[in-house]
C-alpha cells in the first residue's frame, strides 16, 4: 500500500534538512475544537516547529469551537477566532468528518493523515440524581453533532447497557457541554477533560470513564482537504514531520505546553491546565490513522455511502509510515547527548 510514495518519503527523510533554506510552503490550519488533541499543533506553531520544517502556517479556531467551551469557563482570545475559511488542514475528529462526508451533500472531501487520539477517553456525565447508566433510559442526552466523538461515547455506553438510542432516549444535537446539564437543557452528555473538571466543580455524576473499555476511534487528527493534498504532497509531508516533532515536545515540556494552552485557549486555571496536560500524555507518539476506529464507525452508522466506501478512501497512512520506518519518530524520544 502506497509503497512507491513511502519509498520516496524515506529517501527525503534521509537527506539533510533543507527546509530552512527553502521557500516556506503556505498551509491554512483550522482547529476544530478546544481540547487536548490540539495541544501539539498549537505548540508546533508557538515553538517554531512549523517554520523549521519549511512551512508558513496560518492557524485559527472556529467561532463554534470557541463558543462550545465558553460555558466551561474557557474564553478563547478573539484574535485566534476566524470563520468562513475552508482550511487546507483541519485538526479535528476523523469520525464527524467521515459522517459529514457521507451524509451532507456540500461537505468537502478530506483524507485522514493522522489520528492524534485513537481511544475513546470521554466521560459520560449526568445530573447528580442519575447515578447509574441504566437510569439514562427515558432521559435527554446531549451531543455536539452526528458522528462527533462525544456522540460516539454516549452511543457506545447506551449500547453496553441495552438502551436503544432512538426508542429509549431523547438525543439532542448542539448540547455538548457540562453547562447544558446545569442549565437543564439535557440530563446527560459526554465530555472531555475540560468538561470533566467543570462537572466535578458543579457536583454532577461521572457515570462512566469510557477509556476503561478501550474502544478504538478515529479521533482528532490531521484531516487534509483531498483537493489540496493531491497538489501539495510536499507541504503535507512537512506538516506531518512537524506534527510528530511537536507531539514529542508536548510529552516532554510541561511549561511549554502550559504556555501554548494559555496563549491559544485562554486557559489559566491550574486545575484545567493540569487536566489537559495529564490527558495529553496518553496520546500516541506514532499517530497512525485509526483504521480500527473507522471500522467501529461503520458498525454504528448504517449510511450506504459509508458502507460501500473502502476504508483506504478515508485515510492515508503513508506519511506516518514513512516517518516511522525511517526511525525519525523513535529518535525524538532518545536521550540527547
Amino acid at each position: 500500500m502506497h509503497r512507491k510514495r513511502i519509498a520516496l518519503m524515506l529517501a527525503a527523510l534521509l537527506l539533510p534538512n533543507l527546509a530552512q533554506a527553502q521557500e516556506r510552503l503556505p498551509v491554512t490550519v483550522e482547529l476544530g475544537d478546544v481540547s487536548l488533541t490540539k495541544l501539539s499543533t498549537i505548540m508546533a506553531y508557538d515553538h517554531g516547529i512549523f517554520e523549521r520544517n519549511g512551512l508558513a502556517v496560518d492557524m485559527f479556531i472556529t467561532p463554534r469551537a470557541a463558543e462550545a467551551v465558553r460555558e466551561e469557563g474557557v474564553i478563547v482570545p478573539p484574535k485566534n477566532i476566524r470563520s468562513n475559511v475552508v482550511a487546507d488542514i483541519n485538526i479535528g475528529g476523523g469520525s464527524p468528518t467521515i459522517v459529514r462526508m457521507t451524509t451532507v451533500a456540500h461537505t468537502q472531501h478530506r483524507v485522514i493523515l493522522a489520528t492524534m487520539d485513537n481511544v475513546i477517553r470521554f466521560h459520560v456525565l449526568a445530573r447528580r440524581d442519575i447515578t447509574t447508566p441504566a437510569q439514562l433510559k427515558g432521559k435527554r442526552i446531549g451531543f455536539s453533532s452526528p458522528g462527533s466523538l462525544d456522540h460516539l461515547a454516549v452511543l457506545l455506553l447506551l449500547k453496553r447497557n441495552g438502551i436503544d438510542p432512538i426508542r429509549d432516549v431523547e438525543m439532542y444535537e448542539g448540547a455538548p457541554s457540562e453547562g447544558d446539564i446545569v442549565n437543564g437543557r439535557v440530563d446527560a452528555m459526554a465530555g472531555s477533560e475540560l468538561a470533566i473538571a467543570a462537572a466535578r466543580r458543579d457536583g454532577l455524576t461521572d457515570l462512566a470513564d469510557m477509556a476503561q473499555f478501550n474502544y478504538p476511534m478515529p479521533g482528532s487528527g490531521v484531516n487534509a482537504l483531498a483537493s489540496w493534498l493531491a497538489a501539495n504532497h510536499e507541504a503535507a509531508s512537512r506538516f506531518m514531520k512537524a506534527s510528530v516533532e511537536a507531539i514529542a515536545l508536548m510529552k516532554t515540556d510541561r511549561a511549554a505546553a502550559y504556555d501554548s494552552l494559555t496563549r491559544w485557549f485562554g486557559i489559566t486555571d491550574p486545575e484545567k491546565l493540569a487536566a489537559v496536560y495529564a490527558s495529553a500524555q496518553r496520546l500516541p507518539s506514532k499517530p497512525y490513522p485509526s483504521l480500527d476506529g473507522l471500522k467501529l464507525i461503520k458498525s454504528l452508522f448504517p449510511y450506504r455511502a459509508m458502507q460501500v466506501t473502502r476504508l483506504e478512501t478515508f485515510a492515508d497512512s503513508s506519511f506516518v509510515t514513512a516517518l516511522d520506518r525511517s526511525g525519525f519518530i523513535d529518535a525524538l524520544y532518545r536521550p540527547k547527548p
